[in-house]
């Protein structure tokens, strides 16, 4: 799980740097548009926020997404660590990672003759991705409760006449 936390940290401090040094040492960031690698653009280290990563050619560096899945098309090589949040990640044919893999909240689909040299950790399922909110669920669960109550208490129900005629 550390290697998830030193990618995602990788991911947040390249967000932090900005376009600019990304321009210049190939790294790509993206906040809600999709990346494409292609054959002849070399790719240093990807960074997608709700957005998808289509790699048409190689990467040499590592691949985080966040809410996005990373599709590889045809046999790539991928020389770091590969992070799909609350994404699928697809590596079809004879694809090689290097690195690490963690796939959380999306599904693990590896080609027949695909590698991963590094270790592997994949939660299946959609439902990971509500886990860092269940503190948040609990706490506005206890804040309606109290405020519930106090209402309760602080408005009384109007008292009906007494009976008509019994």
């Amino acid at each position: 799980m550390h290697i998830f936390i030193r990618t995602a940290l990788l991911g947040l401090l390249a967000a932090a740097l900005g376009t600019q040094s990304a321009a210049a040492s190939n790294d790509r960031i993206s906040f809600g548009k999709n990346i494409t690698v292609t054959e002849g653009d070399p790719a240093n280290d990807i960074v997608c926020i709700a957005c998808s990563v289509t790699l048409q050619g190689d990467v040499h560096g590592d691949i985080v997404t966040v809410f996005g899945g990373i599709k590889a098309e045809g046999s790539r090589e991928i020389s770091g660590d590969v992070v799909a949040l609350g994404g699928d990640l697809i590596l079809p044919g004879s694809s090689t990672l290097q690195g690490d893999l963690v796939v959380v909240g999306g599904d693990l689909d590896l080609g027949p003759e695909a590698t991963v040299h590094g270790d592997r950790s994949v939660f299946p399922g959609r439902a990971w991705i509500l886990l860092p909110f269940a503190p948040l669920v609990i706490l506005a669960g206890i804040v309606w409760l109290a405020i519930w109550l106090l209402r309760r208490n602080r408005y009384r129900f109007p008292m009906y006449p007494y009976g008509r005629g019994l």
